[in-house]
């Protein structure tokens, strides 16, 4: 197996996510917010997958030790750097989580529903007990489940498949069919940092991550098939995560359900 064998096997998935019906839903100010409440778990949960790869790839504890490939290190520190403390469009060091709730707060979403969230992770040390005890719509727990199971049980070609397919491949085209919708459809309110946001993943997904994310599959699958055969089974299975996510979230949209509280 290769990289374009697992493009091909996931085409299909990738095309139902890429054609959903939700971006077309997205018309106002209230189903942007809607969107925005729900989708920061995908951005927060991402983080927690890169981390579980850099923590699996590179040497994160004293003392220090040269483990792994050196490749596969550089790969993932470059992708960590941008990831965790890039700049906001004023200057300002920022991960991307925290670029996206700068954005949900100008554009007047709701969130304490993370917030709230990530504060009852910290009380419990516990992440399975808080998506449990968490007003969450089902669809977005078993998503957070899904990756946190990876990130606690799966080898780190397993988690990078998720990472790499279920998240950094798609997220230039997916962010840019969204971006349009919001140009064309959104102006009562200030975009400007949800612009940036999205305009900035395109940017460093689309040119830097996205090659470097299949680099460092191929690094860590080699020769061995068996690798390859979990590397395309887990990404096809992150990709039904994310289109149930969207299926959710388009359904709040259409039902005009309130967000859950703690």
């Amino acid at each position: 197996m290769t990289i374009d064998y697992i493009h091909k096997a996931i085409k299909p998935y990738q095309k139902n996510l890429l054609n959903h019906s939700l971006y077309n839903k997205i018309k106002t100010v209230n189903d942007l917010q809607l969107f925005l409440q729900h989708h920061v778990f995908a951005v927060w949960d991402f983080m927690s997958l890169l981390k579980a790869l850099q923590n699996k790839l590179t040497c994160t504890t004293t003392p220090w030790m040269p483990l792994g490939n050196p490749e596969t290190r550089y790969l993932i520190n470059e992708i960590v750097l941008a990831e965790e403390t890039d700049i906001d469009q004023f200057g300002h060091r920022k991960s991307h989580y925290e670029l996206y709730i700068d954005a949900m707060r100008d554009a007047q979403a709701n969130t304490e529903l993370v917030t709230d969230f990530l504060d009852h992770i910290q009380e419990t040390k516990n992440i399975f007990v808080s998506i449990k005890n968490s007003p969450l719509p089902e669809a977005v727990k078993d998503f957070l489940n899904f990756t946190f199971e990876l990130i606690e049980q799966g080898q780190p070609h397993e988690i990078a498949s998720a990472f790499t397919f279920g998240r950094e491949d798609l997220i230039p085209e997916m962010f840019t069919e969204i971006l349009k919708k919001f140009q064309s459809n959104l102006n009562e309110i200030d975009l400007s940092k949800l612009i940036y946001y999205f305009e900035r993943h395109i940017e460093l997904d689309g040119d830097e991550h996205g090659p470097m994310a299949m680099t460092m599959i191929s690094e860590l699958c080699g020769d061995d098939q068996n690798k390859w055969q979990a590397v395309e089974e887990i990404a096809k299975r992150a990709l039904e995560k994310r289109i149930a996510l969207w299926d959710c979230i388009e359904y709040l949209i259409e039902e005009r359900q309130p967000v859950a509280q703690y």
